[in-house]
């Protein structure tokens, strides 16, 4: 943090952050400067994401006062009312998969006060004052909703309440709709790993098909308590189970967690998946058989590295716009987490999915937009070339003129229909057991 003159552009050091041992720095919107040229600050150095307040005048004892500590995460700083004393933010402080809002006394932070309902997730923005809040919640049988709610947490009123009622698209479909439910399993380090599954509505005896959905990478959370979407209902309606699970390396679990993943993509994360999948394995419902894998982006590099890691693991597996080689992605994003290339050129070998393409040997689908400008096709053509020249059997789907996002009212519907065509030939209903 630097202070800066800008009439001479001569500055001076505030104070620094400095990364642990094996782990980034994470990028932060989080902080406020308040009237007495004190800084609300949004840090890790504890190990955990929490809120600091920097006083620069104290002399006698700390500059810094953490106001939230503990093993969970403070998500965002949603504002300050100076004039009350009050700190607002968002957090996972009561339940890691339903992220709340919540306000704290500058005066006495150990006094926390939480501004939502328990159980669902929430994300909220606020006025400059500090006075009117702006929230955002969804819950696994609500769609997202949006209010206007005092400092409080006091509802004022609705932007959009999404009632599911009679005259919402999703009302034809409500009486269908399928609660998740949620679990843990654990990691070979002893991490706790969190799940969500949906499943259709089972037949005693009956073994059923797995829709194994990832992501994987760093700084993404995919298993939450609040609204699943449509999608995920359409896979359960096709008779599938559909299943997700957070590997270490995700976020809102603290540094340590997150730092398996430094200079080792790749890795811990598709050992985590393949707890997963022997999960499921060992459960009376599940088909071992018939689990598919899906991702997409990093999902997508994740569906690559798993069946290469583990040949006969998963019947099938669906490679949305991956990353095959990590020197042809964002430096600010990569480096971050593999390093310089130019100094650990042994990381990116690692890391990389095209050196072990000749071990796949599952049914694989590669999907990927031809104009994407985030993850570039060339990712795709590389690896098309590997297996090409290892005679390595694949399918795949491109889509001309699409970017990152491959979506619209009839592609699709068509790129759906392509991936439901795929597991319908590598994964065909089987009879009742």
């Amino acid at each position: 943090m630097l202070s800066i003159d800008p009439a001479t552009g001569k500055s001076k050091v505030v104070f620094s952050e400095r990364a642990a041992d094996r782990i980034w720095i994470n990028l932060s919107n989080d902080y406020r400067f308040l009237k007495d040229g004190s800084l609300v600050w949004w840090s890790e150095r504890d190990g955990f994401g929490h809120l600091w307040l920097y006083r620069p005048n104290r002399h006698h004892d700390s500059q810094w006062l953490q106001l939230t500590k503990g093993d969970w995460v403070v998500t965002g700083l949603v504002g300050v009312d100076e004039k009350a004393g009050r700190v607002i933010f968002t957090a996972t402080r009561d339940d890691v998969l339903a992220p709340n809002i919540y306000a704290l006394d500058l005066a006495n932070p150990n006094r926390i006060e939480r501004l939502g309902e328990p159980g669902w997730v929430h994300s909220a923005s606020m006025d400059k004052a500090g006075q009117t809040l702006l929230v955002t919640r969804s819950s696994a049988s609500q769609p997202p909703q949006v209010y206007i709610a005092d400092a409080k947490g006091k509802r004022l009123a609705w932007v959009e309440e999404n009632r599911l009622d009679a005259r919402h698209p999703y009302a034809p479909f409500l009486a269908n709709h399928r609660q998740p439910t949620f679990g843990t399993i654990t990691a070979a380090d002893g991490s706790e790993l969190h799940w969500r599954m949906t499943t259709p509505v089972m037949e005693p005896g009956k073994r059923y098909p797995v829709f194994f959905q990832h992501y994987g990478g760093p700084t993404s959370q995919t298993v939450t308590k609040g609204w699943g979407g449509a999608l995920e209902q359409a896979i359960v309606a096709k008779g599938f189970i559909f299943f997700q699970i957070d590997n270490r390396g995700s976020e809102n679990r603290g540094v340590r967690f997150a730092s398996t993943l430094y200079h080792a993509m790749g890795s811990v994360e598709v050992e985590d998946q393949k707890a997963g999948a022997l999960f499921l394995k060992g459960l009376p419902t599940v088909d071992g058989s018939r689990i598919a894998t899906y991702g997409w982006s990093y999902g997508g590099y994740m569906t690559i590295k798993m069946l290469q890691a583990d040949p006969g693991l998963y019947a099938a597996g669906i490679s949305g716009a991956p990353v095959t080689k990590w020197e042809l992605y964002d430096t600010h994003y990569t480096e971050r987490y593999l390093g310089d290339p130019g100094k650990v050129p042994q990381v990116y070998a690692k890391a990389n999915a095209l050196d072990d393409a000749g071990k796949i040997t599952d049914p694989l689908l590669l999907i990927h937009g031809m104009a994407d400008d985030n993850v570039v096709f060339e990712n795709s053509s590389m690896l098309i070339s590997r297996m090409q020249a290892q005679a390595v059997p694949f399918e795949m789907m491109l889509y001309p003129g699409y970017t990152h996002r491959v979506g619209g009212p009839k592609v699709g519907v068509h790129l759906w229909n392509t991936i439901f065509a795929f597991l319908d030939k590598h994964m065909p209903a089987k009879p009742a057991q």
